[in-house]
């Protein structure tokens, strides 16, 4: 038989706590019969909402604590007064101990990220995490990093990006050869910032096995051009919310649209069915969850707003990634990363520039 996916859960993150987690759960576990979770939280608030969904219950474990962070802490608050004893650091620990495969929680992103990096620590070879993102495209889905994990980056921490990115795109997609490119403002090799002109340089001459097929432009990302777009995250953060935000404006220009006149609520009718699809497509809740790359064990961040069909969503892409190896695939790419490292020297960067 196959083993079960372990899931620890953050239940009291998020806008609505286990209100909106626990039914997630319940949603994610119909879909995926061998999963198990391990619950941390307040018991009293986590029990009632639990025996409120048998098969979950029967496969799940409660442990208590009446410390949780809260959504504005700032990340050295939720270390100062959650550290080793909140939900969401108890969750971690989890992954830490053996004890679960993947942990999800939707609690505040700065001091989820925090806790991560002190509990699980980095990889070998990785000094910066990264936030990837799952971002619908007209081809399918693409892979997008960092969202926001941190600010600004150079050519190493970008190619380590690259190859953490194609690890968890073959892990998600499926994809033997996953594609890769550097986010930039120009596809020629020429433009850019130094840091990015010198990670393409490494992607194209060192000896990684990825398929980097170079930079791309902003109008790349939603075509679906490659399989995963490497960026640093300041960058990355912004085209995200201009992503949503944009989203949000078509759809109230639709809706907009649709109510000016009789006509037009007819002709509504007539295309609901595109209308229904484009609706589909567009709904944020099926991408939500980030996922923490670069630490000793696999971090989902779902959306603190989110309801119970979106956090289910968090949790289907923790079973994914665990289910099909991802950590086993980051730590091989990134070991012949490290044993063919091409550093770019400075009398290289000046060849980069020139």
């Amino acid at each position: 038989m196959v083993s079960p996916v372990r899931i620890s859960i953050d239940a009291m993150g998020g806008d609505f706590g286990p209100s909106v987690v626990i039914p997630g759960c319940a949603l994610a576990r119909e879909r995926y019969p061998d999963s198990e979770f391990l619950f941390f939280g307040d018991e009293s608030m986590i029990r009632p909402v639990l025996d409120a969904h048998p098969a979950l219950a029967a496969v799940s474990i409660i442990e208590h604590t009446d410390v949780a962070v809260r959504m504005d802490d700032k990340p050295s608050q939720a270390l100062r007064h959650g550290r080793r004893r909140s939900s969401m650091w108890l969750s971690l620990e989890a992954i830490k101990a053996g004890r679960a495969d993947v942990t999800v929680s939707a609690g505040n992103t700065g001091a989820l990220m925090a806790m991560s990096k002190l509990c699980l620590r980095m990889m070998s070879g990785i000094e910066r995490p990264a936030l990837a993102a799952i971002w619908p495209t007209l081809r399918g889905e693409s892979i997008v990093l960092d969202v926001g994990a941190t600010i600004g980056s150079d050519a190493e921490q970008l190619v380590g990006f690259s190859v953490m990115g194609e690890a968890m795109a073959r892990a998600l997609f499926g994809v033997n050869r996953p594609k890769v490119g550097l986010l930039n403002i120009g596809v020629e090799e020429v433009k850019g910032l130094e840091y990015i002109r010198a990670a393409g340089q490494i992607l194209r001459e060192g000896n990684i096995p990825i398929d980097y097929t170079g930079f791309i432009e902003g109008d790349d990302i939603g075509k679906g051009t490659v399989d995963v777009v490497v960026c640093e995250g300041f960058t990355g953060n912004i085209a995200l919310k201009t992503a949503e935000g944009t989203a949000k404006q078509i759809a109230e220009y639709l809706r907009q649209g649709m109510r000016r006149s009789l006509l037009s609520r007819i002709g509504f009718l007539f295309a609901k069915a595109a209308f229904d699809t484009l609706k589909e497509k567009m709904d944020p809740r099926k991408s939500n969850g980030g996922v923490f790359l670069g630490l000793n064990g696999m971090v989902i961040k779902s959306h603190g707003g989110t309801d119970a069909e979106g956090y289910s969503a968090a949790v289907a892409l923790g079973y994914h990634l665990s289910r099909n190896g991802l950590m086993k695939k980051i730590e091989d790419g990134l070991g012949h990363y490290d044993r063919n490292r091409d550093v770019v020297t400075p009398e290289q960067a000046e060849v980069v520039d020139s």
